[in-house]
């Protein structure tokens, strides 16, 4: 029998858990409970410094607690924050980010800004991956990790791939083991197949929408319809591939878009560069207000599309490589450079090509607090001063906190 205890819960923490603990004085991390309830906690993993458990009951239960939406929640990994009520969700977005930045990044006064919310809490995500079962039925990774969970429900997509997924029968024999759906601003539809055999399956699904088939390390397929998809966002329209990435949240990517727009300093017509790319979403509205934009990006299926949407500057150079390849490499200066790495941060050799070029001013747009305090630490030891940080909810009922920050030279 695995060790209970009676915890009083006090913290939200970074990636959805709350922080309680033992009797030994060990930090315990609980999933789907908050802070000042009294809960019986299981110890599930043990570690010399901390422990994780879950909640076999909660005795006192806060205030603040509501009845979460989906009957998945707690079970499936998807939600963390069904149980909070979407202005708290907000706050604990805000007080986690600024401790990330305290604890990790040293900066003791960050200038956080309030948080910007999702124009919609629910019914939010224009593209969404379902992993397939056995038997071919739907489901998401469980809360543990480890097992599929067939979904009966799902609150997060927007309403047109909500109507479709249920209709969905690929069957076990399908070979499919990953399937993304994508709604763009058009309400038209792709299906993206993901398997292992070269070969595409067959496909008979009598539903007017695009389907491509993507093995791994191989040419997509087209099964039905188009390769690609049209987004528009600030009156802007963007070819989006099967493989290439895209925001989830549109409504909320177009707010990040207008921040930078707003706040960054164009006069003079600088000379910028945009890392991790993408299909262009920021590099377009950079590329009027910038004297010349070096972009840069790894994705072959994202250069193709950024190749179709920036066509019309000429200002405009595209390179398809790795960031840590290309910024050492550049030997003009650049007033302004904009990034939006991933989840892992800014590789060794950006930072070190970043004290080199010391860039006027930098926008650091983050997917991930942690990453985030740790390379604005390095950042700011090369002489450089935070004038804002901005988290934007790009995806409510989770623990994930998107954020932009806006740097300058000191001196400047």
């Amino acid at each position: 029998m695995a060790e209970t205890y009676q915890v009083t819960m006090e913290k939200m923490v970074y990636g959805g858990d709350c922080m309680g603990h033992l009797p030994d004085g060990r930090a315990v991390f609980v999933p789907f409970v908050l802070p000042g309830e009294k809960v019986t906690v299981e110890i599930v993993e043990e570690k010399s410094r901390f422990a994780k458990g879950r909640a076999v009951r909660i005795a006192t239960a806060s205030p603040d607690r509501i009845t979460p939406r989906c009957i998945h929640f707690e079970v499936c990994g998807g939600c963390q924050y069904q149980e909070l009520d979407y202005a708290k969700q907000l706050e604990v977005k805000q007080a986690i980010l600024l401790d990330q930045l305290q604890r990790l990044g040293g900066i003791e006064n960050p200038p956080l800004q309030p948080i910007v919310p999702s124009p919609s809490p629910w019914n939010y995500r224009n593209y969404v991956q379902f992993h397939l079962g056995q038997q071919g039925e739907l489901g998401y990774i469980a809360a543990d990790g480890e097992h599929l969970l067939p979904i009966s429900e799902c609150h997060l997509p927007v309403d047109g791939i909500n109507t479709l997924w249920p209709q969905i029968e690929l069957g076990e024999e399908s070979g499919v083991f990953r399937l993304g759906i994508r709604q763009d601003s058009y309400d038209e539809i792709m299906l993206i197949l993901e398997g292992e055999d070269p070969k595409p399956p067959e496909y008979s699904e009598d539903i007017p929408v695009s389907a491509v088939y993507t093995p791994p390390d191989s040419r997509l397929t087209v099964l039905a319809g188009e390769d690609h998809l049209v987004f528009k966002l600030l009156d802007r329209n963007f070819q989006v591939s099967a493989r290439s990435f895209f925001q989830v949240n549109a409504p909320i990517a177009e707010k990040m878009v207008r921040h930078l727009l707003d706040q960054l300093d164009f006069s003079g017509g600088p000379a910028a560069v945009e890392l991790y790319a993408g299909v262009g979403l920021f590099s377009a509205f950079l590329a009027p207000r910038v004297r010349q934009l070096i972009a840069v990006e790894s994705a072959g299926s994202s250069c193709h599309d950024f190749a179709v949407n920036l066509d019309e500057f000429d200002n405009v150079a595209l390179y398809e490589a790795e960031a840590e390849e290309v910024l050492p490499a550049l030997e003009e200066p650049v007033d302004l450079l904009v990034m939006d790495p991933p989840r892992a941060g800014l590789a060794p050799a950006v930072h070190d090509a970043l004290g080199k070029l010391l860039p006027r001013q930098i926008a650091y747009i983050s997917c991930d607090p942690a990453t985030l305090a740790r390379d604005l630490k390095k950042i700011l030891a090369k002489g450089y001063e935070l004038v804002s940080i901005t988290p934007f909810d790009q995806f409510p009922q989770t623990s994930h906190i998107e954020s932009i920050s806006l740097l300058r030279r000191t001196g400047q």
